[in-house]
């Protein structure tokens, strides 16, 4: 029987959901639809976690919940409230690894790394919850370790470092050693629980940005490089950057809806992922303008009522190009966490760099013609998906043939 919940909590509230994990107590502050895994490495620190496809297919964000082998990436964290987890920082430590760790690292049964963490846990959970427990044979081991991909076709390796173990303890394979009592710290030195400002709704749907933009000192969800040639020369397209309202007309699907003082600025922007619409309330600031150089650095930051966040820091750099014109330089740090995180990092940066080259486009029609598209005029974002997705199918169609 399921438990009746404890409150209704809105999409864009937070909520504390307190955790065991590798055998310390954390308290976090989250929104319903943030998932454990980036609670993991966002809040907790805990980066041996990795993030494969986001969609539960990959296996390279399993963990044990309650003993058990979970996609992190399929769990929301308010649904693990109360619960325990182990990851593979608690599997053993550098003096005194597992034995899945010693085998994994005689057999090299490992090549990029990338699914290494997954891979451990899930043959933990086999060897300790499986149909055969230890016993399981090594010809079931291919059938029984698919749940978890390799991209490097690394499995000869993985497979004998599992049958080691297997055959080394067969009344069972030895518990996780690295439990321990600790300070949890985010990936930006944050204490757990130390949740980013909070939201507000404003009582018709949106939300309210926060005072100031602070992005994480972390590593980015998402890196965008993109390189624009324009047909404007560099004088006429720094016009436009320097410009914050004809910069925000550029922009696809925002608008500007307030300046504030310290040259900071609200706006709104709506993004189309799929069948779902997001419609963000944010703040942006210049934190460098150098006129000379034709350089911009913006801090942005964004929220929507369905508990999706994005911050980014944004640099643009104009300069001449061989050619005559000139060439727009657009380098984004992104960090993404709730339903925008879901679709995919590698997704949501294919959706940014396809924003960034409308982005460029628009400017250079403002900067050719004096006037900047009309609010809303800019390129769609629907449009901008769709040209993503259908890029994305004519590679691997490529790849096919």
């Amino acid at each position: 029987m399921t438990p009746a919940p404890r409150s209704r909590v809105e999409a864009y509230e937070s909520v504390e959901v307190t955790l065991t994990v590798n055998g310390s107590a954390a308290t976090v502050s989250v929104t319903p639809r943030m998932h454990l895994a980036d609670v993991l490495r966002e809040r907790l620190g805990l980066t041996g976690t990795h993030l494969g496809c986001e969609h539960g297919v990959c296996g390279m964000c399993t963990v044990l919940v309650d003993g058990a082998a979970a996609r992190a990436c399929l769990l929301f964290a308010v649904q693990c409230d109360g619960a325990s987890v182990d990851t593979v920082e608690g599997l053993g430590t550098p003096g005194d690894q597992h034995p899945l760790q010693r085998a994994f690292s005689a057999h090299h049964g490992l090549q990029c790394g990338f699914c290494t963490p997954g891979m451990l846990m899930s043959s933990y959970d086999l060897l300790a919850n499986g149909p055969s427990g230890s016993s399981v044979t090594p010809e079931e081991l291919p059938v029984e370790m698919s749940g978890v991909l390799c991209r490097c076709t690394g499995y000869r390796g993985i497979l004998a470092a599992v049958a080691d173990v297997a055959a080394a303890y067969p009344d069972g394979v030895p518990e996780p050693g690295n439990r321990a009592a600790r300070t949890l710290l985010g990936r930006g030195g944050s204490r757990p629980g130390v949740a980013p400002e909070p939201v507000a709704e404003t009582g018709d749907g949106r939300v309210e940005p926060p005072a100031e933009v602070r992005l994480p000192s972390g590593a980015p969800s998402a890196t965008v490089e993109v390189r624009s040639e324009l047909s404007a020369p560099v004088d006429a397209v720094w016009r436009v950057l320097d410009d914050f309202e004809q910069l925000a007309r550029c922009l696809p699907g925002a608008s500007l809806v307030e300046t504030l003082d310290g040259d900071r600025y609200r706006g709104r922007a709506v993004v189309a992922l799929g069948p779902v619409k997001l419609s963000f309330e944010g703040l942006a600031q210049v934190v460098e303008r150098d006129v000379e150089g034709h350089r911009l650095r913006v801090h942005a930051q964004g929220a929507d009522a369905g508990g999706s966040a994005t911050q980014a820091d944004i640099q643009l750099l104009v300069s001449p190009a061989p050619g005559g014109g000139s060439v727009l330089s657009a380098d984004a740090g992104l960090f993404l966490s709730g339903r925008i995180a879901q679709f995919g990092r590698a997704l949501a940066g294919d959706v940014s760099r396809r924003m960034f080259e409308q982005f460029a486009s628009a400017v250079d029609q403002a900067a050719t013609t004096g006037t900047a598209p009309e609010v809303g005029a800019g390129p769609s974002s629907v449009r901008i998906v769709l040209g993503v997705l259908l890029a994305r199918l004519r590679r691997l169609f490529a790849r096919r043939r």
